[in-house]
């Protein structure tokens, strides 16, 4: 581990494929510095001007990504899926640099189970749209919904009338439902703090946490 990290990006993303794309312009819209790495300078140049800094990098050997700064950034994505070679090669040139976390796309469990033994966290973009376009379609009163283990699950579930006027300690999901509101969003506002004489309305979406059973009791309830 190098302890002599100087102060630099927060986070780095390697490859601009549709993945790699889609996360740095989104990380550096929600205000965090990025830099990114790729091999193509199209898609650096057209990329450059949205992220704080993109650099073409023909080769991600350790001197390549060091002379860039890889081992400054709190956190690192590897992007690359397709060329699986290149992907644990450039992981593992990453890890050795010291970062403190890395992570790694992957396109098959073999695959991840390499980065895994190398030492990053892995990610499977195309099975975790999958899982969510699957969980949206059986669940048409959820906005989103996400598995959080084998057990728990957190769902935006939109309010129907049943609650309408009602307020949190008159709902009491956590006693009829056994479910923990985490966030209320009501128009363009989210609200994260509330107390539990705050007044629900029809067509307010709930965010809420608990064992998956009880999240779909709830949704069918608003339904």
């Amino acid at each position: 581990m190098n302890n002599n990290r100087k102060q630099g990006h927060s986070y780095c993303v390697i490859g601009l494929g549709r993945f790699g794309t889609a996360l740095a312009q989104t990380l550096a819209e929600n205000g965090q510095e990025v830099l990114v790495l790729d091999s193509s300078e199209s898609k650096i140049r057209d990329i450059q001007d949205k992220v704080q800094q993109a650099l073409v990098a023909p080769y991600m050997d350790k001197a390549a990504l060091h002379e860039a700064g890889v081992q400054n950034c709190d956190t690192v994505i590897v992007c690359i899926g397709e060329n699986v070679e290149a992907s644990i090669l450039t992981t593992l040139n990453v890890i050795d640099l010291g970062v403190p976390r890395v992570i790694a796309k992957a396109v098959s469990a073999e695959h991840g189970r390499v980065l895994q033994k190398i030492g990053a966290e892995v990610v499977y973009p195309e099975r975790d749209r999958a899982v969510r376009l699957a969980g949206a379609l059986v669940r048409p009163h959820a906005l989103d919904y996400l598995v959080l283990s084998d057990e728990y699950a957190i769902s935006e579930v939109l309010l129907s009338d049943k609650l309408d006027g009602l307020s949190i300690r008159q709902a009491d999901l956590r006693k009829r439902f056994g479910l923990n509101i985490v966030a209320i969003v009501r128009g363009q506002e989210t609200l994260a703090e509330f107390t539990p004489d705050f007044v629900l309305h029809q067509e307010d979406y709930l965010v809420v946490v608990g064992k998956k059973d009880s999240v779909t009791r709830f949704e069918k309830h608003m339904g």
